[in-house]
């Protein structure tokens, strides 16, 4: 854990910070999640990567401890929600960051209808006003487990529990992204 007055870095930044198709992947992910800076986008890359090395690790033990170890991994995250109970050690290799991101408790808010926005989900929870499994969760970042989703509430002395209070009423349910027609993807590469 290390001492507290010597915090460390989560994160490894980018090889080729300065690159524009990098720049605009990142832009786009910071929006689409509503993460507040790039660093926290960095966490999640380098927990992939961490990931991704231990599936690695594991297809090259012998095959009775690969056995052992590689149901070990699945079980870890098919309870994070990540890959579905049928999962191989190849879906966790084809991961990518987005799947990483959507288990995140600020995605999961504003998807379940709590928060109207990614940003107000954020302040909802920084705020102290969302329950998870019966404790008080403050950190967006949170990797919500697969049997936690349907405990995520707002705490109940928020006024928040109201159903009557001004927020409440006033978070409407959005549609959701509706996939590219055909049509739109042969015009972007037309064009």
């Amino acid at each position: 854990m290390g001492d507290p007055r010597r915090q460390r870095r989560k994160y490894v930044t980018p090889r080729y910070p300065w690159r524009k198709d990098v720049l605009d992947t990142e832009l786009k992910l910071l929006g689409e999640y509503g993460l507040r800076n790039k660093r926290e986008l960095w966490r999640h890359h380098t927990m992939l990567s961490k990931y991704r090395k231990n599936a690695r690790t594991v297809l090259a033990k012998p095959s009775e401890e690969r056995a052992k170890l590689e149901k070990e991994l699945l079980t870890k995250f098919h309870r994070f929600g990540i890959v579905s109970e049928a999962a191989t050690i190849d879906d966790i290799l084809d991961l990518s960051i987005e799947d990483l991101l959507e288990r995140r408790l600020q995605t999961i808010v504003f998807r379940n209808g709590l928060a109207k926005s990614l940003q107000q989900a954020r302040q909802l929870i920084t705020h102290g006003h969302i329950f998870v499994n019966g404790r008080k969760v403050t950190a967006p970042s949170y990797l919500v487990l697969r049997g936690e989703e349907s405990s995520i509430t707002y705490t109940p002395t928020s006024p928040l529990a109201n159903p009557e209070h001004a927020i409440r009423k006033a978070i409407v349910t959005l549609p959701t992204k509706a996939e590219p027609t055909s049509e739109k993807m042969e015009e972007e590469v037309a064009v």
